[in-house]
């Protein structure tokens, strides 16, 4: 009897530890954002930098780590302003499951294990994911109380890992990783600040300003049209030739296009109705547009 009570103990502990974890590192957000990294880096693999598992591996492990570290150390920050939010006030430090101490300790070895991981694949890639959590944790999250302005800043760590697959194939930062940047940092605004709205009453518990304007109205919408628009524009840029080794053919371009029209219907479908249901549906458009653009992209390369 006191053996199966001992058994069914380690097995919730076993199971509260992997929930925590995965709640501290936000492992949903993580993998998609590593996603981005080896989408990234199947577009920059070619004859001079040959495909390696072993570097798709470790990009994925490290590139976790990365996330999970940032999402670790902004939990630690924002655990006061947690507990006043419902979507964040369960998260393992603010709900008392995990102590500060050892969510510290969590970031810390992420960062360490993350960073050494990336190294091993060149300098720069460790760099990049260095910067990433730099800005992410010391600028980006402190901003969330001050100024909307933070949702600028964020973009810049937020657009790292598309370009950081890029990197770690090719250990170079030209005009493909610019680019690749360049794609992802104007997707941010829309995507972000469509969460900002349909959450505004929520981040408002906690003080953050994560809309242009600071409210609901149509400049803020407005300007969600005009990021989408420049985000197309972007996406399309590898098509005109002028993008290096990153090209994307005429049949992909026209993809690519279709796809921005679809999020700027949503986009304008916000500005139109200014309703939460209408900003949760854009950012559910965006996160698919992300997805579906780099697949477009590879399917490209590898079709042609």
């Amino acid at each position: 009897m006191k053996a199966a009570l001992s058994t069914t103990a380690n097995n919730f502990s076993l199971k509260s530890i992997y929930v925590d974890f995965r709640e501290i590192t936000k492992a949903r957000l993580a993998i998609s954002v590593v996603f981005s990294s080896v989408a990234g880096y199947l577009l920059g693999f070619d004859d001079s930098n040959p495909f390696s598992w072993n570097v798709l591996i470790m990009l994925f492990i490290g590139g976790y780590c990365m996330v999970g570290a940032s999402n670790a150390f902004n939990q630690i920050i924002e655990k006061d302003l947690d507990v006043l939010m419902d979507r964040t006030k369960n998260r393992p430090v603010p709900a008392g499951r995990m102590s500060v101490n050892t969510a510290f300790v969590i970031a810390c070895l992420l960062t360490a294990v993350g960073l050494a991981i990336l190294y091993s694949i060149n300098p720069k890639t460790a760099m990049f994911g260095a910067i990433s959590i730099f800005l992410y944790t010391s600028i980006y999250t402190p901003l969330k109380t001050k100024t909307p302005l933070s949702v600028f800043v964020g973009a810049f760590p937020g657009a790292i890992p598309f370009m950081l697959g890029w990197v770690a194939a090719t250990n170079e930062f030209g005009i493909e990783a610019g680019t690749l940047f360049l794609i992802q940092f104007f997707w941010q605004f829309p995507h972000f600040w469509a969460i900002g709205w349909f959450l505004f009453d929520d981040y408002k518990k906690a003080g953050f300003f994560m809309l242009p304007t600071g409210k609901k109205d149509k400049s803020t919408a407005t300007q969600i049209i005009l990021y989408t628009i420049w985000l197309i524009v972007a996406s399309l840029l590898p098509s005109l030739g002028y993008t290096g080794r990153l090209f994307i053919t005429p049949y992909a371009a026209v993809a690519v296009f279709l796809l921005g029209i679809w999020m700027l219907v949503y986009a304008f479908k916000l500005y139109n109705s200014r309703e939460a249901k209408a900003a949760r549906t854009l950012m559910l458009v965006s996160v698919s547009y992300i997805t579906l653009l780099q697949i477009i992209y590879i399917a490209d390369k590898f079709l042609r």
